[in-house]
């Protein structure tokens, strides 16, 4: 059997620079390495775990799905889905992993009790099982490696848990998940701090941004006088560098790094240079996207494909589980 790789994206707003490099351009190399099977999901289910809009929530999924075709996935070489499409199976394998994990265990997660604090009023049986959802997303499709960022460590470490114990009690042959590291794995955040993210208002660069916008958003990113002994490794003149790095190359960081301690750093220059060289990557996916909007149709019966291509898989890991545990 291949590799089996899978990732999965929030539909918590339109994919951005984050997205595209910490995950989806690592797995386009992917798509075409005949080592590898590569399955792309927008988790719509995990958006139900924290406060979200009822309203919105198909729609901003769809968007997700788009974004995905235009950036380059292909249905025919990867298996693309709205993770509600298979409900059924995932939430129902979900239930089986967490008979075999404690409650305590759950309890202890870091990204759990920071979602406590971040919403207090809203600590649900849902955000405490977040993990176990994650967990069935890649093990009903026995995937090996999972493309995410250093954050998301612990809810692999989990996945792993679960696998062992289950292969250990029930005599299944679940793989034990690890974390596949792409080049934009951590893409900073235009603030100064931190990751990029939909989340945080400034901090990102939507794959949807016009050139007038990129160049807006660098102009508010922070710096300094441009000159010094040394180069900052953290804040945001090494997060402006990250994106000379990821986006013009090492050889353009390191010229920008000789400029700061000699002559200087002009940032107008530096961010408008960047400003084009990011627009330059994004466009060809604006150009698609604008295509594949005037085919509704299309997309529809992509969704629907991504749905039935993926069930076959997850259908048999189910019924092997149902049968393991004697509920066959």
């Amino acid at each position: 059997m291949k590799n089996r790789v899978l990732a999965g994206m929030r539909p918590t707003g339109r994919l951005h620079l984050g997205n595209y490099l910490g995950s989806a351009k690592g797995m386009l190399a992917l798509q075409d390495n005949p080592e590898f099977e590569t399955l792309f999901t927008v988790v719509d289910i995990h958006a139900t775990t924290t406060p979200y809009d009822p309203e919105t929530l198909k729609a901003s999924a769809r968007d997700v799905f788009i974004d995905y075709l235009a950036i380059g996935l292909d249905p025919e070489k990867s298996a693309i889905t709205i993770q509600s499409d298979l409900a059924d199976l995932i939430t129902q394998l979900s239930f089986y992993l967490s008979t075999v994990m404690t409650v305590a265990r759950m309890q202890h997660l870091p990204t759990y009790k920071d979602k406590v604090v971040q919403h207090p009023d809203n600590v649900t049986m849902a955000l405490l099982n977040y993990p176990m959802l994650m967990a069935a997303d890649i093990l009903i499709y026995k995937a090996s490696k999972v493309p995410v960022g250093i954050d998301q460590e612990p809810h692999l470490e989990i996945a792993r848990e679960v696998a062992r114990k289950m292969n250990e009690q029930f005599g299944l042959d679940f793989p034990e998940p690890t974390r596949f590291a792409t080049v934009g794995e951590y893409v900073p955040s235009l603030l100064g701090e931190g990751k990029m993210s939909k989340t945080v208002e400034g901090s990102s660069i939507e794959l949807s941004d016009s050139l007038d916008t990129i160049i807006k958003k660098l102009k508010r990113s922070p710096t300094d006088s441009g000159q010094g002994d040394v180069v900052p490794t953290e804040g945001g003149v090494a997060n402006l560098l990250k994106f000379v790095e990821l986006f013009e190359g090492v050889e353009s960081r390191k010229h920008y790094e000789t400029l700061y301690t000699s002559s200087g750093i002009r940032y107008g220059d530096l961010k408008k240079q960047l400003a084009d060289a990011i627009f330059a990557e994004i466009k060809p996916i604006q150009e698609k996207r604008a295509e594949l909007e005037k085919n509704p149709e299309y997309i529809d019966k992509m969704i629907k494909f991504g749905a039935e291509k993926s069930r076959v898989i997850a259908g048999q890991t189910v019924l092997e589980v149902r049968k393991a545990m004697g509920l066959g």
